[in-house]
This record gives structure tokens, C-alpha cells and sequence, in this order.
């Protein structure tokens, strides 16, 4: 677990740090046929990068959605003077 936590939480600061494409750095740190490349296939092979993105995009949209159920709703009638 803690080597797990440490690559995601280096790779995160990495992104934020230079504020290079995670792409990009992927292809710094990645030697063919290494360790980093093979985790990375493995990590593809399951659709990690399209389960993330689908992830964080239900994410925002409840979000909203609560974000919108929260507004007050108007009062329909006038103020009665």
C-alpha cells in the first residue's frame, strides 16, 4: 500500500510541479521494457485511463446536480404589504 500511495502522491506533484502533460513526463520516466512502462501497460489494459476520466466526470455532474438542489427556491407569491 505505501508504495502505491507514494507513486500516485510523486506523480501527482510531478503534474503539478513542472505542469507538463502527465504524457509527457510518462515518456521522461519510462525505459522500454522497464518496470514503470510494464505497470503502465497493465494499467491500460484495464481502461484506467477512461474509468478516471468517467470517474471524475459523474463526479462534476452530481455535483451540480446537488449544487442545484440546494439553491433556494423562489416564493411564487408577492410579498403581502
Amino acid at each position: 500500500m505505501q508504495l502505491a500511495t507514494q507513486t500516485v502522491k510523486g506523480a501527482a506533484t510531478m503534474v503539478q510541479l513542472t505542469g507538463e502533460h502527465p504524457g509527457v513526463l510518462k515518456d521522461q520516466v519510462a525505459s522500454p521494457g522497464g518496470t514503470t512502462i510494464a505497470g503502465i501497460e497493465a494499467l491500460e489494459k484495464g481502461s484506467f485511463r477512461a474509468t478516471v476520466m468517467s470517474a471524475v466526470t459523474a463526479s462534476a455532474d452530481r455535483a451540480k446536480q446537488l449544487a442545484e438542489q440546494s439553491k433556494p427556491t423562489p416564493n411564487p407569491r408577492p410579498p403581502m404589504t
